[in-house]
Parts: C-alpha cells; sequence; structure tokens
C-alpha cells in the first residue's frame, strides 16, 4: 500500500483472484490495519472498503447507489459487478435504488416473511431426508452435487411455482455463473447454458401470465409498478436474482460448515449434543465466518469526502462483508469459529434497504438441512484432498464438490424422483406458494 496521492491510499485488491482466497486473512488484516478504506487499480479501478466501519457507514449512506443503468437513461451507473457484467438484465432490486426498489421489494415479502417461510418446513424435511435416502445405504455422499445443490433449488422452484423436476434445468447455469471468473475460456459456455435458462424463465412467466398459479413468478407477473405491470425484461431480473440467491449461498454456507465440523468432530458432537441452545448461535457463526456472499458493489453518486478519502461521483466501490465480519474491532477473536457468539451482528445479509431479502430461507434450510445429517450421518468424515471449492470467491465463497464417508444407515422413503412428484402434488393441491396474507396467516 502506498499514498500515490492525497486523499487516496492504493493497495491492490483483486477479489477474483486465487491470491485473495488462499491469503484472505492476511489480506484482510493487512487492510484493516493500513487501509480500511482504499483504491485498487483493478478492474478499471475502484475504492475497497475492508473495515466494520467504514463498510457500515457506507453501505447505509446516500451517496452510493446501486442503480444498473442498462438503458443509459439515467446516470450510467453500472450495479453491484465489478468489473461490470455486460448484461441488458439488471440484478433485481439488488440493482436499483429508492422508489423503485421498494415497490418491487414489497411485492416479495409476503411470500419471504418468517411465517411464509416457516410454512416450508415440512417440504423442506422430505426433500432433504429424500436426498439423503439417496446415499444412506451406500456409506458415501457428496454434500454438495447429493444435498445442497438439490434442496435450496427445489425450494427456489417451488416457492416461484416453478415445476419442481426442471432444478436440473436450473442447477448447473446458477452455481456455473458465480465459480467461473470472469476471464475464463469456459465463460461462453456458462453464459450459453444461463441464456437457456431465461428461455425458460421467459417461457414461465408467458405460460402463468396466461394461466395463472400460486407462487413469486405469478406474484410478479400480476404487479403494479407506478400503475403498469413491469415489464417482462424486470421480471427476468428479478427471477434470476430469486434464483441465483435461493440456491448459490445456502449452498456454500451448508458446504464450508459440514467441511469445518468435519475438521472439528468434537465440536460437531457438541453441536449435536447441544442443538437446543447452540443451533442459533452456530448459524450465525457459519454465516459470519464464512460470508457465502463476499460482498457487493456501489457507485458513488455524489463526491464525498470519508475516512481521510476523497470519493467522486461515478466512481466504483466494493464494500466487502467478508472483511468486515472478520473486524478485530467488532468481534473478539474473529478468525475463530465460536459456535456459542454472543451479540453476532453479523454482515453477512449485507446492510440497510438492500439487506438480503432470503435471509430467513437461508437460515432454514440451512438448519434443516444440517439437523437432518446430525441425525442419519453423525460421524461423517469429508474427504479433504477431493474437495473441490470455486476458483473464484469474487461472488460466492462457494464448493463444487465436498464428498464424505459416513456409517451407512437404513433408508426412510422413496428417494428424491418419488418425492418430489408426490411434493409437486401437494404444492398444487394446497397452494403452498401463495402469500401468507392470501391464507390469512
Amino acid at each position: 500500500m502506498t499514498n500515490t496521492e492525497q486523499g487516496k491510499k492504493r493497495f491492490h485488491f483483486d477479489r477474483h483472484a486465487p491470491e485473495y482466497r488462499d491469503r484472505f486473512e492476511a489480506i484482510t488484516k493487512d487492510m484493516q490495519a493500513h487501509c480500511p478504506l482504499a483504491w485498487t487499480d483493478t478492474h478499471g479501478g475502484h475504492w475497497v472498503a475492508a473495515g466494520a466501519e467504514e463498510v457500515f457507514h457506507l453501505a447505509r449512506s446516500q451517496v452510493v447507489s446501486n442503480d444498473n443503468d442498462v438503458n443509459g437513461v439515467r446516470r450510467g451507473y453500472t450495479g453491484i459487478t465489478i468489473p461490470h457484467a455486460e448484461n441488458p438484465i439488471r440484478s433485481g432490486i439488488l440493482e436499483m435504488d429508492p422508489p423503485e426498489h421498494q415497490a418491487y421489494r414489497q411485492i416479495l415479502n409476503p411470500y419471504l416473511s418468517p411465517a411464509a417461510v416457516a410454512r416450508w418446513i415440512p417440504f423442506v424435511d422430505e426433500v432433504t431426508h429424500a436426498c439423503l435416502d439417496e446415499k444412506i445405504a451406500s456409506g458415501h455422499i457428496d454434500f454438495v452435487d447429493d444435498l445442497a445443490n438439490i434442496v435450496p433449488a427445489v425450494l427456489t422452484l417451488a416457492m416461484l411455482g416453478i415445476p419442481l423436476h426442471k432444478w436440473e434445468v436450473y442447477s448447473e447455469p446458477a452455481h456455473a455463473a458465480l465459480y467461473t471468473p470472469p476471464d475464463s475460456p469456459d465463460r461462453a459456455r456458462v453464459l450459453d447454458l444461463h441464456r437457456a435458462m431465461g428461455t425458460d424463465l421467459f417461457a414461465t412467466i408467458l405460460e402463468v401470465r396466461e394461466s395463472p398459479r400460486p407462487g413469486l413468478v405469478d406474484a410478479l407477473v400480476r404487479a403494479e409498478i407506478d400503475g403498469q405491470a413491469p415489464p417482462d425484461i424486470e421480471i427476468l431480473g428479478m427471477l434470476n436474482l430469486l434464483i441465483g440467491g435461493g440456491f448459490d449461498t445456502t449452498t456454500a454456507l451448508t458446504a464450508h460448515a459440514f467441511e469445518w465440523l468435519s475438521e472439528h468432530p468434537d465440536q460437531r458432537a457438541r453441536l449435536d449434543r447441544e442443538r437446543d441452545t447452540l443451533l442459533d448461535s452456530a448459524t450465525e457463526e457459519f454465516l459470519r465466518y464464512f460470508t457465502p456472499t463476499p460482498g457487493d458493489g456501489r457507485t458513488v453518486c455524489a463526491d464525498y469526502e470519508y475516512a481521510g478519502a476523497d470519493l467522486r461521483e461515478g466512481e466504483r466501490l466494493w464494500l466487502s462483508w467478508a472483511m468486515a465480519n472478520r473486524d478485530p474491532s467488532l468481534f473478539d477473536d474473529p478468525d475463530t469459529v465460536d459456535l456459542e457468539r454472543k451479540g453476532n451482528r453479523h454482515f453477512s445479509f449485507g446492510l440497510g434497504i438492500h439487506r438480503c431479502i432470503g435471509s430467513n430461507v437461508a437460515r432454514t434450510v440451512f438448519k434443516r438441512m444440517l439437523l437432518a445429517v446430525l441425525d442419519r450421518m453423525p460421524d461423517f468424515r469429508c474427504t479433504a484432498d477431493r474437495a473441490v471449492h470455486y476458483e473464484t470467491i469474487g461472488i460466492i465463497q462457494g464448493m463444487r464438490h465436498l464428498p464424505a464417508g459416513f456409517t451407512p444407515g437404513p433408508r426412510l422413503g422413496p428417494g428424491l424422483d418419488a418425492t418430489l412428484a408426490r411434493l409437486q402434488t401437494l404444492c398444487e393441491e394446497q397452494g403452498l406458494a401463495e402469500p401468507v396474507v392470501a391464507r390469512g396467516r
């Protein structure tokens, strides 16, 4: 880090580089000690907020914008992705500023409130146990491929009102879009997969508009924003956000938590034994420590002097939730997992008006999968040399594979395909994807 000009401390920071994943703790300590708000020349140049105080202040400030002006009709800002992704579709409410942001968020709230999510718990439990049934007799499982990729995906589709059997159509593009670096030679293939998913989503929008059925797709299709129906392109952006957030973040949290519990069998036994008092605090600690979504971008929308830095309108800013979650000024012994950590005000779901709208879903699904594995595979051992972490953690701190062994046990049900077929009928007969208001709850 060098001070090359007044009001702009510089630090070479590239969150897409393997070095950032491999040296995360060292880089975090260095920035927080010397330049918790610094300028980096990578990816066209942008500010990086690494300290808890700086992230907290800027995330809630009115001098930063989430707007992605894809049509060039406002101020030309480029949303939450650094480097800017050339995409004609905004990432839903995450790339909207007030008042537009609130109008769309209000449409989603009745489907994602604590009461709305709680009614899905029996559904989540059935899908989880069906996944475990597929592997329980073999003594081997890949916690990513065979569990954590499936359960969040199936639930997300159910909440959207998309047929459950399509989870595989959506899973690979949703995950690959996040773990593939911007300069990867595989990027073109991943974009093709994403376009195919988008084509199916657009067909779903047309289908639901013609033949209504409960779910978030229907909510968006029937919505009115300033007296008009949302454009299909905005509905697609909103659905892409719900799928990306619903699929990969919970998968990432689950995989890292299971890997850590395998490496610390005494803590796993303690969590199993004291689950009634430890489950909630352990969940928050895993969220803090692993921070599935490491950060988000913003655009500075007014000249602003803060923390010795001269931020100028139009400059880009990266808010690092992950580094703020390791700030010793806020968390005692921040680089250690403490399953009973008190007052854990972590940043993992973001801050301010753009705080993650799906946080209730993520917590619930993670807890149900964790409890099921502790019940049915309590002695699981992850195969460390076969675990595959994302090549880049610039967007999601995720894993592609996490094989494990355990003592075999008995099946409890008919398996995944039969369970999904039965649950599809249940969703339709009971209207599970209706908003809680419509159900009078």
